[in-house]
């Protein structure tokens, strides 16, 4: 179950010695055809890592051909040295793999300010292509991992074909269309532009409505290779929908391993006017601190809900909102209804509704609690 479970793919994971934790910390993912079509999207942050600035212009044709990844460092605001650096680990890639340097998509990750060792990360690409395997993808997942706790993959089967994916990511999960680092792969026939269509159609509603901490990284890359190998082309609606299931998965995945969360939360905002409305009232309720240290405390404190609402453009009657947790329906026409008391929160998985009575759009924020080991993972965090 993984990046090279669909037909055409190769990958591999190898220690080069960049991660002051040890284990595995590059990891390379090859497209060998017959088809190289690739869409990809970028965080939205406008402070961006080097790899980032690179890879922009790699996938404007529409043609990858391999992704090489490294942890142990962002290489973000590292100087012209870092860029340079880029540069030299995908011309690596290519001239391994006899194609062109603009056809290799490059994504770090750790810390910002960290300037990678050029030489060993390039003697992690060597020892990458060197293993390269079908076999491969389980050991490119755990390449990438920082504070990740445990890898992420997925596969979703098609008719004849598939999709594939790995990712990493257990803190800065904000949104913008990309979160994190995320490899797709599918063995489909699937042309660019229907690649990019499908990307940001998945990417809108899994990715983008993951909310950890409402922190945005400057290295966030989501790109997928179409290999064409099955011979297969499903319509567009299939493969987006495969692909909009791989990337929810990947997603949930990542919120399961949010950086020291006891409790994963998922917003429902129904009855809204607009789509952009219900997300935005998710978003601000999944951003406060507020509401977010109430769940760890197993505190049912719907005040702190309805606060958040009031902060946003949303179209709503602030004298007649409902709010729910666990189903339990705490808050109706804005005023106290079923005994707080009657939800029990310590269980993982929290559920909050939010009826807006202002339309019939919905929609769905994901995010997690705040807790004690969430705040000292980051007071002392190393790559």
């Amino acid at each position: 179950m993984s990046v090279t479970t669909p037909a055409g793919f190769v990958a591999a994971g190898v220690e080069a010695g960049l991660k002051a934790s040890g284990g595995k910390d590059v990891a390379l993912v090859v497209n060998q055809g017959p088809s190289h079509d690739s869409a990809t999207v970028f965080t939205a942050n406008r402070c961006k890592a080097n790899p980032v600035l690179w890879s922009q212009e790699v996938v404007k044709d529409g043609t990858v051909r391999a992704v090489v990844l490294n942890s142990g460092g962002a290489n973000c605001y590292t100087g012209p040295e870092g860029f340079q650096t880029t540069h030299a680990v995908a011309e690596r890639v290519a001239d391994h793999l006899g194609i062109g340097a603009l056809d290799v998509v490059v994504c770090s990750t750790g810390l910002i300010g960290l300037t990678n060792d050029r030489e060993q990360v390039l003697a992690g690409v060597d020892a990458a292509h060197a293993a390269l395997s079908p076999d491969g993808g389980d050991q490119a997942a755990h390449a990438i991992m920082t504070t990740d706790s445990v890898s992420k993959q997925v596969v979703v089967e098609g008719a004849g074909w598939s999709v594939g994916g790995m990712a990493k990511g257990a803190g800065m999960l904000a949104p913008q269309l990309a979160t994190m680092l995320v490899v797709l792969t599918t063995d489909a026939v699937v042309p660019a532009a229907d690649l990019d269509t499908a990307l940001r159609a998945a990417t809108r509603v899994s990715f983008d409505r993951l909310d950890s901490d409402g922190c945005m990284s400057t290295n966030d890359t989501v790109t997928v290779m179409a290999s064409g190998a099955s011979g297969i082309t499903p319509s567009v609606d299939d493969f987006t929908d495969a692909l909009t299931q791989a990337c929810t998965d990947l997603a949930m995945q990542l919120l399961k391993d949010a950086e020291g969360a006891d409790h994963e939360i998922a917003i429902t905002t129904l009855n809204a006017a607009s789509e952009e409305d219900a997300v935005e009232v998710g978003r601000s309720v999944a951003r406060s601190n507020l509401f977010k240290a109430a769940i760890f405390g197993n505190d049912p404190n719907w005040g702190r809900v309805l606060a958040s609402i009031g902060t946003t453009r949303a179209a709503f009657d602030p004298a007649d909102l409902d709010v729910a947790m666990n189903g339990v329906w705490v808050c109706q026409r804005s005023t106290p209804h079923a005994d707080p008391e009657t939800v029990d929160l310590t269980g993982r998985e929290v559920s909050v509704t939010i009826d807006l009575k202002a339309g019939s759009e919905r929609a769905t924020v994901w995010t997690n609690d705040l807790t004690h080991a969430y705040v000292h993972e980051n007071s002392a965090y190393s790559s």
